[in-house]
């Protein structure tokens, strides 16, 4: 029997439902055999394919796949520098690629080969992003209807769209820091009156407040019990965390923006958080991902891994294989961008009955890409991403704030 080996490494930039994606493919010597990843850091989708295709593929050919931890540290110190975005996700999707063979090598799905499930199904929460208080009760109801108990609330996006004036030529998404936690709280106040404690209420700050006016609005929140409150800081306000904790009762969560393994480590041996919600491929794939799982679980951390629109149903499906087999699983973020078009181009997708994220058995992560299919819906241009300008946050007067 011959020796496996890396014979190729493809990328595959895809925009099943208008946002862009990047898929990983690792090839091997037997055409049977190989394995498909998610490196998608959409906003900037060319250079992490770059990365992939000039630095990562040429050390990979030749490669024995099967060594999943010695490559990941070899891709992640070759270019000194590290720990950030682009390399992160580049070397994600390789891994996730490596852990799919490894999976099918052993003809078991992700889940058994990290020591098996730990429950049924996995508890999700979904997303409302109303226009309006009004129109964000109408869209509760519709997820209740259709089986869901913990619903992310949102009014015009995050911090709100059609606050403040445009006081000059700058483009972005202006908005009042007051009145975009007056507006948040009459809409959960008129949620929570209509449907009381039967649904957990979430919501995504997004770093849109200063330290002291999250410690006002967390106040505020308490009455709600919601299941936590999101990016309540932002990531350089992070020694902030610990003071905003003490004067609230309301769970927290951080991590989507996390890079490097120091910004996790504090916030969880502080106790800062009660939800680590890292983007998998956003710190490097599974195999660090698993090391992070174990070590927040040693702290009474939960886990509720970021899942956005801009992550392929690889990536939804690892996140899954993950929640299944850790003990420390929370709840899991569900994006409402996953459509039609994304069980086309990526089948075996999970699916969502109830509120709870079920897999399927198959061998490894258990999606692949239908590459004929991913051809229909090619790479749109940065101008037309939902994401290329909603990150440009501006205070009434202009100012520009993170993110």
């Amino acid at each position: 029997m011959k020796k496996l080996v890396i014979t190729d490494v493809k990328t595959i930039i895809t925009a099943p439902e208008g946002i862009n994606l990047l898929v990983v493919k690792v090839l091997t010597n037997d055409p049977s055999i190989y394995g498909v990843g998610c490196a998608t850091f959409t906003q900037r989708i060319k250079v992490v394919k770059k990365a992939i295709d000039s630095y990562l593929k040429p050390m990979l050919i030749g490669k024995f796949p099967n060594n999943i931890e010695d490559i990941w540290q070899a891709c992640t110190a070759n270019s000194y520098w590290r720990n950030g975005p682009v390399l992160n996700n580049a070397v994600a999707g390789i891994d996730m690629a490596l852990w799919d063979i490894k999976g099918k090598l052993a003809d078991m799905p992700l889940y058994e080969l990290f020591g098996g499930k730990c429950r049924d199904a996995i508890p999700a929460y979904t997303h409302v992003d109303a226009s309006s208080v009004d129109d964000a009760v109408k869209q509760v109801q519709g997820k209740v209807d259709q089986g869901w108990t913990n619903i992310r609330v949102q009014v015009n996006g995050y911090g709100g769209s059609d606050y403040g004036s445009v006081t000059g030529p700058n483009d972005g998404v202006y908005y009042d820091p007051y009145l975009y936690m007056d507006t948040v709280l009459r809409a959960f106040t008129k949620v929570h009156d209509v449907f009381g404690d039967k649904i957990r209420l979430i919501h995504d700050v997004h770093e849109r407040l200063t330290p002291n006016q999250a410690i006002i609005f967390l106040r505020k929140m308490e009455k709600f019990s919601p299941l936590f409150m999101e990016d309540v800081v932002s990531l350089e306000q992070m020694d902030w965390l610990g003071r905003v904790r003490e004067q609230t009762s309301v769970p927290l969560s951080m991590g989507e923006l996390f890079n490097n393994p120091r910004e996790w480590m504090k916030v969880i041996q502080d106790r800062d958080i009660d939800f680590i919600r890292c983007h998998i491929s956003q710190i490097g794939g599974i195999t660090p991902i698993r090391k992070l799982i174990a070590f927040a679980d040693l702290y009474g951390i939960q886990t509720s891994w970021h899942g956005p629109g801009d992550l392929s149903a690889i990536g939804h499906a690892v996140n899954a294989q993950l929640s299944l087999s850790s003990h420390n699983c929370g709840v899991q973020e569900w994006s409402n961008s996953i459509k039609e078009n994304t069980y086309r181009v990526f089948p075996g997708t999970p699916t969502v009955r109830d509120g709870y994220i079920y897999v399927n058995d198959r061998p490894g992560i258990g999606v692949d890409i239908d590459e004929e299919a991913a051809k229909e819906y090619p790479e749109i241009s940065f101008k037309d991403d939902w994401t290329s300008d909603w990150t440009i946050s501006r205070l009434p007067d202009g100012t520009c704030v993170r993110p």
